[in-house]
């Protein structure tokens, strides 16, 4: 199973493997505090389509389909979380967006979830 979770939600024995998908660490969150597994900071977007976000924040669809393109050329990341998944069971993307409908992590699980059906 994967899940989704903000950074700054406290962490829980249900997460699971945690990992940090975001290229930025959380302001004001210890690593004792957020309790990660692992940080794949390579699977985050780019830091190019980070700034298109932030200047075109309306264009969310656009967002996701240039981010699925570069999920395209990472593929040993995303077969690294599946691994994670089969060897843990339960593992749950960390994200630091405040959005917590759109934001790279959501499309990142559709993208897991795909490639497992």
């Amino acid at each position: 199973m994967i899940r989704i979770k903000r950074a700054y939600q406290s962490p829980a024995q249900k997460d699971g493997y945690r990992i940090m998908v975001d290229r930025v660490w959380p302001r004001g969150v210890s690593k004792q505090r957020l309790k990660m597994d692992a940080w794949l900071k390579d699977i985050a977007p780019s830091h190019d389509l980070r700034r298109w976000l932030s200047q075109n924040s309306q264009k969310w669809d656009e967002f996701k389909t240039k981010y699925r393109e570069e999920l395209k050329d990472k593929a040993e990341f995303l077969d690294q979380i599946l691994d994670l998944e089969n060897e843990n069971e339960t593992i749950t993307l960390v994200y630091t967006s405040g959005d917590t409908e759109q934001n790279s992590a959501v499309v990142l699980k559709e993208v897991l979830d795909e490639l497992k059906s």
